[in-house]
């Protein structure tokens, strides 16, 4: 296992008994009232230095020109660092007013009530302005305990060279439609069509798959879900392809990085990415760029589609709630946030902004990476977290990695590979 996997799980077997000390720590804080008279709320984010570093500035600036009262003091936490930071600084009662996360680890802390409760505080009319969706993926046992921000969905980028080689005029919508994709491509050009990883340390991109072909992973009591017929089918789904040869077998070994080095180099047909990969591959290898094309995401029967959010939370324990929720709101209004996608190639999770014309269309002379803007955009309204807030989500895709792992190299039947991991989370939540 990796080392920054031990570092991940220890952090989160930390999680319970840091905040049990909450109670014996000496409050503090690093907000407060300044000598100016003003009061101070601080803000963390996660490594928008120095891209970001204007973008901020003015709209701090402008915040504080219309609360005049409040001063904001933003910190740039690096990306690998922020999750020890915030469990530390909640522990302490040192934590922030707003914190910049993602709903995954949030909702680690949601469930041990670390965030301010947001729904006898945030009026429907405020709420209703983000996509529905999206808002519930900052929920935990019906309570709301973030507000959304920016939001990144997949698509599927495809080697066009590639497709018209095996006689393929249209790439593939689904996971059924890969399957006969990857057979033709394979037969007729010798490369594979996909890779994904099934390391358990890697992508959750297989886990979420199973949620598309219309599994479901756990119950509402945090049991699991996934022993059923379609979660067997979809366990088979991956190890035909792998038994097939119709996936590279380092998919048992690689991660992500391996997707990307195969695509680059022209060994695979297809690629599960974000639109902005194409600037990468423009760059990396300017000749697969321009047989480059977007697609919208790969789904299974429930046509649903992956979308990763980025949220503000407020720990419960600031000083200043009121003014942390206005300067969350205000970052994630309509206005500030269609500027933010537009400034780092993101999407929006307010609706009023996903309906400007920069989401729907774009000029004859596009380029690649513009077009694929728009097919991500077109997924929004269907998009949503599909991988569960539940606590050790990663050890749940570990359970199920390594028991796909043992059916695709024979070691277990389908039906024994899915028992065995059921009977395994199961106990591990008892």
């Amino acid at each position: 296992m990796r080392l920054g996997t031990w570092k991940r799980l220890a952090i989160f077997a930390l999680v319970g008994l840091l905040l049990s000390l909450m109670i014996s720590c000496s409050p503090g804080s690093n907000s407060g009232t300044r000598s100016d008279g003003r009061t101070q709320i601080e803000f963390w984010t996660m490594q928008l230095q120095p891209k970001f570093t204007d973008y901020f500035n003015e709209l701090i600036q402008e915040f504080e020109t219309e609360n005049p009262t409040v001063a904001v003091r933003w910190v740039d936490v690096p990306w690998g660092a922020m999750e020890s930071r915030i469990l530390t600084a909640v522990s302490a009662r040192t934590a922030p007013d707003v914190v910049n996360l993602n709903p995954d680890f949030a909702s680690q802390l949601a469930g041990r009530e670390a965030w301010l409760p947001l729904d006898d505080r945030v009026s429907p009319e405020v709420k209703a302005q983000y996509l529905p969706k999206i808002w519930q993926a900052n929920t935990l046992n019906g309570q709301s305990f973030g507000v959304p921000w920016y939001l990144t969905s997949r698509i599927a980028i495809y080697n066009q060279a590639l497709f018209e080689q095996a006689g393929i005029s249209t790439p593939p919508q689904t996971y059924e439609e890969l399957a006969t994709v990857a057979k033709a491509i394979k037969e007729q050009t010798g490369n594979y069509a996909f890779f994904v990883t099934a390391v358990p340390e890697d992508s959750g991109e297989v886990m979420e798959s199973l949620v598309q072909m219309g599994t479901t992973l756990v119950d509402e009591q945090g049991k699991a879900a996934f022993n059923t017929p379609e979660g067997r089918a979809a366990f088979q789904y991956w190890v035909d392809l792998y038994q097939q040869n119709l996936i590279p077998p380092q998919v048992l070994t690689e991660g992500h990085r391996h997707a990307v080095e195969l695509y680059q180099s022209g060994q695979t047909a297809l690629l599960s990415s974000s639109p902005e990969f194409l600037n990468t591959v423009a760059t990396n290898a300017p000749d697969i760029a321009r047989v480059s094309a977007a697609a919208p995401q790969l789904t299974g029967a429930t046509g649903k589609k992956n979308v990763a959010v980025m949220n503000l939370v407020i720990p419960k324990d600031t000083e200043h709630p009121d003014e942390a929720l206005e300067f969350a709101l205000f970052v994630t209004n309509p206005e500030n946030q269609l500027a933010f996608a537009k400034a780092a190639n993101v999407l929006p999770s307010t609706q009023g902004s996903l309906e400007d014309p920069y989401f729907s269309t774009v000029s004859e002379n596009a380029s690649a990476a513009d077009r694929a803007r728009i097919v991500s955009a077109g997924q929004m309204q269907a998009a949503e977290v599909l991988i569960p807030s539940v606590k050790d989500v990663k050890q749940l895709q570990k359970i199920l990695y390594e028991n796909l792992q043992a059916a695709m190299l024979r070691q277990k039947t389908v039906e024994q590979a899915v028992l065995d991991a059921e009977t395994a989370w199961n106990a591990a939540q008892a």
